[in-house]
């Protein structure tokens, strides 16, 4: 079946537009290569924190554990002395409501695996901030898994990336629930 001229041009027409477009697209926000499966030993990449809003308020951590090893593990406890306290988060999806979710349990690292802490899914919840956590800061933490035992990383603060506002006005949002919590 032959189209009618008018049709065939507005047809390449719409499909260069959207080539075009799709060129013009930028990079996705934060993109990092994936860590690879490398070495004979779990560790702990692209460690980062987002700002907080005020002191006394509660903050997140988020990272990439790497483990090329043939044996699971455990992430079960962190510290910072950035906060109070500190506890291992997940981010739920309830009903269409997005809440917080203590980890007590930790989370596990499979053999040759990776797994990423990040905004809108798991995460390191500081609690209690000392001072407020603001973008070019570096804030100490100290992971403890079952096996790797106690690994220090260094988490510079960092702005979230352009389009990632959902995921930081979530974490506004879920500051506001936790410090209801806390008092």
């Amino acid at each position: 079946m032959r189209f009618p001229k008018f049709i065939q041009m507005g047809l390449i027409l719409a499909l260069l537009a959207l080539a075009l477009t799709a060129c013009a697209l930028p990079a996705p926000p934060q993109a990092q290569e994936q860590p690879a499966l490398t070495g004979d030993a779990l560790r702990v990449e692209n460690a980062w924190a987002r700002p907080s809003p005020m002191a006394a308020g509660n903050g997140a951590i988020y990272l990439v554990i790497v483990n090329p090893t043939d044996q699971a593990d455990r992430l079960v406890a962190a510290a910072s002395p950035a906060a109070e306290h500190t506890e291992l988060h997940e981010t739920v999806n309830d009903g269409g409501v997005m809440r917080m979710e203590p980890r007590p349990e930790g989370f596990v690292v499979e053999p040759k695996s990776i797994v990423e802490l990040k905004p809108g899914g798991k995460h390191i919840m500081l609690l209690g901030l000392k001072e407020p956590l603001e973008t070019g800061q570096e804030i100490q933490v100290t992971l403890t898994f079952e096996k790797a035992g106690e690994i220090t990383v260094t988490a510079p603060v960092k702005e979230m990336a352009q389009g990632m506002e959902m995921d930081q006005e979530m974490g506004k949002e879920m500051d506001k629930e936790m410090d209801k919590e806390n008092k």
